[in-house]
């Protein structure tokens, strides 16, 4: 709590002071987590200023502003966050930075289609990426706010953001043909938390997590219990890793499954919350959700 008062301490000093001058005269752009970053990134390109908070493996909701990206925050001249309660943590912070310009990812989507959620505070599931229509409608909204920000380079946002939707489109197709492969009966994905709704909903899934919504709020035992029941009940094959969640909490379920006399198998790790490591495949949207797609597929069949 302490330290959490002198991050907000420190960013109420520094938005008193005038801006860091930029650099090349381009608008410094900080976005939350790493798939914002990514989207962000295909859309600038080189025409902004561009730093992420958040890197592969960490935990959107309990993610806290350190001390280091004080200085990013402040200098920031847009600030790209997911919304719905994603990075809870930050609500506090982002009340600070009222003469900044924050923007919701999430404002793109239209409320009445998401998933409802009595565990955030927006009532909303946030994981909005997994479904790729609801990205492709974040990159127009990207797109309108770069341009409306950096109006010159708006020809370059607009080819940028088609350029990133044909890929969007590619993607989708993939993705449906290699699930086409698995029966529609093993489409059953367990994972830690319940971050993959969307995909479920997307793509005809259905999806249990171990923790809920949000990792924010610890598996019990009965949690355990009644998903090792249901595993064993729906004969599921394989659960979920995910990268950004430890791995004690499957480890944990696949122990209380074995010890009721069934075998069910660790399937492999799979990117919920955070991309993959900058500079890999996985470290991309797209290259995410064909990895992730590929290892449910293959494990289940």
């Amino acid at each position: 709590m302490k330290k959490q008062f002198i991050v907000l301490l420190a960013i109420t000093l520094f938005l008193s002071c005038k801006n860091e001058k930029k650099e090349n005269g381009k608008l410094n752009i900080v976005t939350t987590t790493t798939m914002i970053t990514d989207l962000v990134k295909n859309i600038g390109g080189e025409h902004i200023n561009m730093q992420g908070l958040m890197g592969s493996g960490v935990d959107p909701h309990l993610y806290k502003a350190s001390e280091g990206d004080v200085t990013k925050l402040a200098n920031a001249d847009i600030i790209f966050y997911n919304g719905l309660h994603l990075e809870g943590k930050l609500v506090e912070v982002f009340e600070k930075m009222k003469n900044k310009k924050t923007v919701a990812i999430s404002d793109a989507i239209d409320k009445n289609t998401l998933i409802g959620s009595e565990y955030f505070a927006s009532n909303y599931d946030p994981h909005i990426w997994f479904d790729i229509e609801y990205w492709k409608q974040a990159t127009n909204f990207v797109v309108n706010t770069l341009s409306e920000a950096i109006p010159k380079q708006k020809i370059n946002f607009e080819a940028n953001g088609k350029a990133y939707i044909a890929k969007l489109n590619t993607l989708k197709s993939q993705i449906e043909t290699t699930i086409n492969t698995l029966p529609k009966e093993d489409r059953i994905l367990v994972t830690a938390h319940d971050a993959f709704n969307y995909f479920g909903k997307a793509f005809n899934f259905q999806v249990v997590g171990l923790q809920g919504l949000s990792t924010a709020t610890e598996a019990g035992v009965q949690d355990v219990q009644k998903l090792s029941a249901f595993i064993i009940e729906h004969q599921v094959k394989a659960i979920f890793v995910e990268s950004s969640v430890p791995k004690r909490t499957i480890q944990a379920l696949q122990a209380a499954v074995k010890s009721k006399g069934h075998n069910v198998t660790i399937g492999g790790t799979l990117y919920s919350d955070a991309l993959g490591n900058a500079g890999t495949v996985e470290g991309t949207y797209i290259g995410m959700f064909e990895y992730n797609v590929n290892t449910i597929v293959n494990a289940l069949k």
